[in-house]
């Protein structure tokens, strides 16, 4: 089985009609989409062979987004602008192409270059602009904050302040105040924002968690390798003579 010929990096919104759908849901709803679109979907080798696409975080359940990436192979290319008119009549209402970006097939995956992860959150408080503010540098200035929440039936224990890259007050309005995030999301370990949202203190859970934008690394190809020089240094060429160099030519031998 050949190896597919193109990888398509595609942006999308998950809006609030498909907020609730887990992520193997997501993951089912795109390869039936693909399926139905007849895009040239590569399959992965062995006795199951499964269809070449990968999202980049997951999202949770109840969360919307307009900055979700997934990497599709296929194994025959398509301009992204076709690949988008045959894909958006299959997709549900809830999940829209915002932009599509070929990317190398040998580049590493996207999971492996995921970053960070920007949210915007909303929720009630009692408090005032200055005292949110306040709260947020308190928690920024800590150097650690123990943590531990209930998943599954275990107890996880983590630092939640290495989780937190950045936290701002974007506004409040009618005692909703809205937080700007950039949580920590690598294949170590990812951030929760209705966590960091409880350890603010502000009062109620969040309202609304949106996600903005996932932070990718930029891929640098690696430089090859140099050859060693197993020549003499008599059969090596030379170098371009540097300035002030004088040329003599040599006298015409005598015959």
């Amino acid at each position: 089985m050949n190896g597919p010929l193109q990888r398509l990096r595609v942006t999308f919104s998950r809006g609030a009609e498909l907020k609730f759908i887990t992520h193997l849901d997501l993951m089912r709803l795109w390869e039936r989409a693909l399926r139905r679109a007849g895009v040239g979907l590569a399959y992965s080798e062995g006795y199951t062979p499964h269809p070449r696409i990968s999202l980049a975080a997951p999202l949770a359940v109840g969360v919307t987004s307009e900055g979700e990436l997934m990497d599709v192979y296929l194994e025959r290319r398509l301009a992204p602008s076709q690949f988008q008119s045959l894909m958006q009549p299959q997709l549900p209402v809830g999940i829209k192409i915002l932009s599509l970006q070929e990317i190398g097939v040998a580049v590493p995956s996207l999971q492996s270059m995921v970053r960070a992860a920007e949210y915007r959150v909303e929720m009630e408080s009692p408090l005032s602009p200055p005292e949110v503010e306040e709260a947020i540098a308190a928690l920024l200035a800590r150097t650690s904050l123990p943590w531990q929440h209930l998943r599954d039936t275990q107890v996880r224990q983590y630092d939640l302040r290495a989780q937190v890259q950045d936290l701002w007050l974007e506004g409040c309005r009618d005692g909703v105040c809205a937080l700007g995030m950039r949580l920590k999301a690598d294949p170590e370990g990812s951030g929760r924002p209705e966590q960091v949202a409880a350890a603010l203190g502000l009062g109620a859970s969040p309202a609304r968690i949106h996600r903005t934008k996932l932070m990718v690394e930029r891929y640098t190809p690696p430089k090859p390798a140099s050859r060693p020089d197993h020549r003499p240094p008599s059969a090596r060429p030379r170098g371009r003579p540097g300035p002030g160099y004088r040329f003599t030519p040599r006298p015409p031998r005598r015959p």
